[in-house]
């Protein structure tokens, strides 16, 4: 039995998920989905009409063909596996564990379902055509110039100003909200000290410089002593460095280095317990690159267990996630889900993504199937404050290892321990309550629990201290205790 130890519900043996987000494997159910930081295209058109026989040749970027004018860097591809849910048929991939492998290769203290290990790729191929499909449009219109030039038949057409009125828009349209929001949505950078690296997107927390983004955006800068900047949308860049990560909840937060007080204008955070299904969203951020972007639907689902990891199986997490209709691409990590009031509701963090294999076995990029999962502001609020104050996070706890392959018959506590501890923390929570190897806890308060990653994201709802009642099963007969959650400090 894969186990995990609770402690922040953390895992403990297992082998976590799932598919990369672009797919190498079969079509995602209950399984994985990713988003990764993006990846730069290079979209400049050429400088001048080409002749008639011109063909355009790709140079040789350094994650796979390219447009002229230079090679896509890689991003960092982040999977989300969608836990067995009472309203949704499937599970999740079997496996999950502290230390474990995601794929059955490097740590992975989170224990997401496993599945086996993927070669990491850097995601290039979906950008390199987006590149190309760019330069071929310069192209054609290149050339549609050159043949009007040799045509004595070329007319110019003038347009005369339009009436500036028109361009105004209620505040409380998209175009409106889009318009205030977007001085606020920055594009970070994230460079290793190897060179590597990707793109995301954040967005401003408040008037000290603090930006809001994901974990799995700045990770491979934050570990390695890597350089972050950070770009507004009027291009003006700033340096940054790391405040604070919580890689169970995918939350991290830095800040700016001398940045003006102009360009700090915080976005306003709503509250995510509020919204329902059907609600308006709006998602801005940069999907493969394209900076500012802007996207629009609807709340489809909320308490979504979900559990996602990166591609290279450095970080994994659980979320109980708000679920949009609303394009969500490689880039959109960490940037703002917001409501149609132009609060912000959600982080967008994952994606669930039809996968298909691409040439020579590699793994292609897939885009957006209308399958997006944010984590919720009520949550990613209490994460980043707890981070701006001590720079760790803080995970509540019930003090278990529970199973993490079995799903539909609750989370089970696990006979045995890992490395010959106890699955009961002594003196824990749940051992005051009375809870014991064995049982089966199938409610959480008034939501029902049907595998480990289940539990953890519902868990991860909450706060230490928090009261909560457990329903379990022992020997067939049901039982519910009184719990307050325990609390354990990570270093990210």
């Amino acid at each position: 039995m894969s186990t995990e130890n609770e402690g922040a519900v953390g895992p403990s043996e297992a082998k976590p998920p799932t598919e990369p987000l672009a797919s190498d494997s079969a079509p995602a159910s209950a399984s994985g989905a990713q988003t990764p930081d993006t990846v730069h295209m290079p979209t400049t058109p050429p400088a001048a009409p080409p002749p008639p026989d011109f063909t355009p040749t790709a140079a040789a970027g350094p994650h796979g063909p390219a447009a002229p004018g230079g090679g896509i860097p890689g991003d960092q591809d982040r999977t989300a596996t969608m836990a067995a849910h009472p309203q949704q048929p499937g599970g999740p991939h079997p496996g999950g564990g502290w230390g474990q492998p995601p794929y059955g290769g490097g740590g992975d203290p989170w224990g997401v379902p496993g599945g086996p290990a993927p070669k990491k790729r850097n995601g290039g191929l979906i950008a390199a055509v987006l590149a190309a499909a760019l330069v071929a449009g310069g192209v054609g219109g290149g050339i549609g110039y050159w043949a009007a030039g040799r045509d004595g038949t070329a007319s110019t057409t003038v347009t005369a100003p339009g009436n500036p009125e028109a361009l105004n828009r209620k505040p409380t349209s998209v175009s409106g909200i889009a318009q205030k929001a977007l001085p606020s949505v920055v594009t970070i950078e994230a460079q290793g000290i190897t060179g590597e690296g990707g793109t995301g997107t954040g967005f401003v927390y408040d008037k000290q410089g603090h930006i809001l983004t994901n974990n799995h955006v700045v990770a491979g800068a934050a570990d390695g002593g890597g350089k972050l900047t950070v770009t507004f949308s009027n291009g003006k860049k700033y340096d940054a460095e790391a405040v604070g990560r919580a890689e169970g909840y995918d939350v991290a937060v830095i800040k700016l280095k001398n940045a003006s007080d102009a360009v700090l204008k915080p976005l306003p955070l709503g509250r995510s317990a509020d919204v329902q299904v059907g609600d308006a969203t709006i998602a801005i951020g940069a999907p493969f690159g394209l900076s500012g972007t802007v996207t629009t639907g609807i709340i489809s689902a909320k308490d979504r267990p979900v559990a996602s990891s990166d591609g290279g199986g450095t970080s994994a997490s659980y979320m109980s996630a708000l679920q949009t209709d609303a394009s969500i691409n490689p880039g959109n990590s960490g940037g703002p889900l917001m409501d149609a009031g132009g609060n912000v509701i959600g982080i967008n963090s994952a994606i669930q993504s039809a996968g298909s294999n691409g040439l020579g076995g590699e793994p292609q990029q897939s885009g957006s199937i209308g399958l997006g999962f944010a984590i919720p502001i009520d949550q990613a609020k209490r994460v980043a404050q707890d981070l701006i104050r001590t720079g760790r996070p803080i995970y509540p706890q019930i003090g278990v290892q529970v199973g993490m392959r079995d799903t539909g018959e609750g989370a089970t506590i696990a006979r045995t321990g890992n490395n010959g501890t106890d699955s009961v923390t002594p003196g824990g929570p749940a051992d005051k309550a009375g809870l014991r190897p064995g049982d089966t806890i199938t409610k959480l308060d008034d939501t029902v629990i049907d595998s480990g990653p289940t539990l953890i994201s519902v868990i991860w709802q909450h706060k230490p201290g928090d009261r909560v009642t457990l329903t379990y099963e022992r020997g067939g007969q049901e039982h519910t205790a009184e719990v307050t959650l325990g609390q354990r400090t990570g270093d990210k």
